[in-house]
Order: C-alpha cells, then sequence, then structure tokens
C-alpha cells in the first residue's frame, strides 16, 4: 500500500554538465547567487514538499553540501543519494568499460533507499520549472491510489511544457516528444539533436530519421510523480536494458524511455498535465545570461524575492 506521508522531490543533479562545461547545478544564476536548484526548492517548499534528496556523485558531496544542501537544513528534510557505474541489480552482471552514468532512469533507481516508503517526483537540477508546476506534483500525487497498483498497473503523472518554450538559441537539444490521449500520457519518443534551422525546426527521432517539428509538441522535461512501487519496475527495466542494449559502453536507461515501456505494455497510467508557467534552461553557457535577465524579471513582478536566504 501507497505510503500517505507528506511527497518528497528527488533532485538529479549527478550529470556531467559536458556541454556546458562545468557543474552547472552549482553555477549562481540569481541576483545573490542563487542557483536554478535554489529556484526550484523555493517553489517545492511552498508547495509542501516535505524532504529533499539530492542525486550525485558521490565525490560531489562535499562542494555540493557547502553550496547547496546545508543552505536547507531547517528548512526542508535533507537527504543525498549516489549515482555508480558498479550500483546496479544483483541480476546484472556487468564488467566492461563505462565512464558516464547509466542514464536517469538509473539515476532514479539509485535512490530507491531513500524512497522506498512514500511517493515522490522528480526534477533536474539544473532546469527551472516555475511554481505552478510543483503545486501541480503535489496535486497529482494526492491523487494516488493503491489500487492501481493492486491491479497491476502503476498510477504516476508528468507534467510536459512546448517544445517550442524549451529549445536554446545556442545549439541542440534532446527532448522526449509526448503524445496525449485526454490528459493521459499515451507515449514518449526521445528525439535528439533538435534545433532551430531556417525558420523551422529540426530534429532526429528514435529511429534516426530527420524530421520537421512544429514546436507545439509537449515535451517532457522530466518533471515526474511516482509511487514507491516503481523501483520494482525500475529494477526489471534495468535488467531489460543490459540484456537488450547494443552497446553497453555508451547506451543509457533514460527514464522517459522506461515510462512509455510500461505504457505500451499495459502496466502504467500516467496523467499528463501542460505546464502553466515558462521554463527556463541553461543547456549551453550561452544560454546563462537569457536565464539570468528572466529571473530579475520575475523579481521585479513580485514573483519572487530579491534574496531567497
Amino acid at each position: 500500500m501507497i505510503s500517505r506521508e507528506i511527497p518528497s522531490l528527488l533532485v538529479l543533479a549527478a550529470g556531467m554538465g559536458s556541454r556546458y562545461g562545468g557543474l552547472k547545478q552549482v553555477d549562481p544564476v540569481g541576483p545573490n547567487g542563487e542557483t536554478l536548484m535554489d529556484y526550484s526548492l523555493h517553489d517545492a517548499i511552498k508547495a509542501g514538499f516535505s524532504k529533499v534528496i539530492f542525486l550525485i556523485r558521490e565525490e560531489m558531496h562535499e562542494v555540493f553540501h557547502q553550496q547547496i544542501g546545508s543552505k536547507y537544513l531547517g528548512k526542508i528534510n535533507v537527504e543525498y543519494a549516489y549515482q555508480s557505474i558498479n550500483d546496479l541489480p544483483q541480476e546484472v552482471n556487468f564488467c566492461g568499460k563505462r565512464e558516464k552514468p547509466w542514464g536517469t532512469g538509473h539515476a532514479v533507481w539509485c535512490a530507491r533507499n531513500n524512497l522506498a516508503d512514500s511517493p515522490f517526483a522528480v526534477i533536474n537540477a539544473d532546469d527551472f520549472y516555475g511554481a505552478a508546476t510543483f503545486q501541480e506534483l503535489i496535486t497529482s500525487i494526492s491523487q494516488f491510489n493503491h489500487q492501481e497498483f493492486n491491479s497491476g498497473k502503476i498510477y504516476g503523472s508528468i507534467v510536459g511544457y512546448y517544445l517550442n518554450e524549451t529549445l536554446s538559441e545556442h545549439g541542440k537539444v534532446s527532448r522526449g516528444i509526448c503524445k496525449i490521449n485526454e490528459n493521459l500520457l499515451s507515449s514518449v519518443e526521445e528525439w535528439t539533436g533538435i534545433a532551430r534551422s531556417n525558420n523551422c525546426i529540426l530534429g532526429k527521432d528514435s529511429q534516426g530519421n530527420v524530421c520537421e517539428l512544429s514546436g507545439d509538441e509537449i515535451v517532457s522535461m522530466n518533471v515526474w510523480a511516482f509511487p514507491p512501487e516503481v523501483f520494482s519496475f525500475l529494477t526489471s527495466g534495468i535488467v531489460d536494458f543490459f540484456q537488450s542494449s547494443p552497446d553497453l559502453s555508451t547506451d543509457e536507461f533514460y527514464l522517459p524511455a522506461a515510462v512509455d515501456n510500461w505504457i505500451s505494455g499495459g502496466n502504467a497510467l500516467f496523467h499528463a498535465g501542460l505546464a502553466k508557467c515558462k521554463w527556463l534552461g541553461v543547456t549551453y553557457r550561452e544560454d546563462k545570461p537569457v536565464v539570468k535577465a528572466a529571473i530579475v524579471e520575475m523579481i521585479s513582478r513580485g514573483e519572487y524575492p530579491e534574496s531567497l536566504f
């Protein structure tokens, strides 16, 4: 049975930031040194989340806690989970070479011991989602029903954004293109290399075909809500990934792909909502001035205080 505890927030912050050129998770964007994570946590605390789990690489712990986690002691319960290449289900025996982590699906699974007893939401550390998004996550989690799982299905939710509002002017991005039917997610497909080109938007679908996109597509920005039972499904998904991946040196176990598999197999129902606020992100270092200017504008409108601390 699903716990009725106030939900937790899992912040995925283990990425290397290779395109950005550094640990952008702790890079300041606010007028007083605030990070994008600080704005997300400000909104999450106001919405009613009781605990935050930072999913990081263990070697990041000291600098991350000094610059981020320590600021929230006394404001929200703070815990850490670590994504390690060697942290795998016991059914998996991997002896090959690997440099990058196993992807977002594996990242969530690595927090299983912190989230075994309560529903939770998932966000990226380096995205700005807006206050309304966290309120929508709280609302959707409150509607989780253990009877859904007892019937053999997971009930979860996703908050999506319009593709056109999530592009970078400084390079290509990857996005999960969602198909939604009557407020339910029917599929999510990972597209890569998405960018504006000669007054249109081009990207590669999951088959590698270059196609034009309208910009009105709903995309996943890794804003999810799950019941704790999701970890058994993630375990099975990771095992299947290792059995089917053609190249375990580079392939990743993506969270959207896992959800898509559950839905297509009839094992999940995911409510799909459209974000009521603007997304901001720093995929590339050149994106940072635009994000900083947008935050200053929101402060001037009274949406955020001049200083979060």
